[in-house]
């Protein structure tokens, strides 16, 4: 997905992801496994799971950003802790903006005040999921109004339509 958008945008592109921290039983079958559980006795007297985090990968950065200006793409903002993360080493790699875009913004708890005070210059989500309260919490969340396409795209596959044309032809005014 982000080779394509590079692509089309005819940008370069560097890719941000956690290093893989796997154990042996993650390596054996294939699978990661769950948090380790720990069990622990509440003043009820039941025993009751008590889930461990894992250890959090560090983040790396594959490709230059240094003078240019960064897109992370996604298809959910709900925690954006990891955003802020990610936008604090893009910073200290020489990213002099860094944007957020995502499909649905859902943007939960702190996370307004988060982007508020991080490196982020500013989030661009659509309007799939009201976050009216949020935005009136951070200026830097920005909105793009998606129902004139997604009613387009319902009357197309009602009537039998191409989708592909509609996706071809979408321009920037859209």
């Amino acid at each position: 997905r982000a080779q394509s958008y590079a692509e089309r945008l005819r940008l370069g592109l560097a890719v941000i992801h956690g290093e893989a921290q796997c154990s042996e039983s993650d390596m054996a079958d294939g699978r990661h496994s769950p948090p380790c559980v720990r069990n622990t006795t509440g003043h009820t007297g039941l025993e009751l799971p008590l889930m461990m985090a894992k250890e959090k990968p560090p983040i790396t950065v594959v490709g230059d950003v240094g003078g240019r200006i960064a897109i992370i793409v996604d298809d959910i903002i709900d925690d954006v802790g990891d955003f802020v993360a990610a936008a604090e080493i893009l910073k200290e790699r020489g990213a002099y903006k860094i944007y957020i875009m995502a499909t649905h913004g859902l943007l939960s708890a702190d996370a307004p005040r988060l982007i508020e005070e991080s490196a982020i210059d500013e989030v661009v989500v659509t309007n799939t999921v009201p976050h009216e309260v949020q935005k009136l919490q951070c200026p830097k969340i920005k909105t793009v109004d998606v129902s004139m396409i997604l009613a387009e795209a319902i009357r197309r596959i009602h009537n039998g339509e191409s989708m592909a044309y509609l996706f071809r032809n979408i321009t920037t005014d859209d």
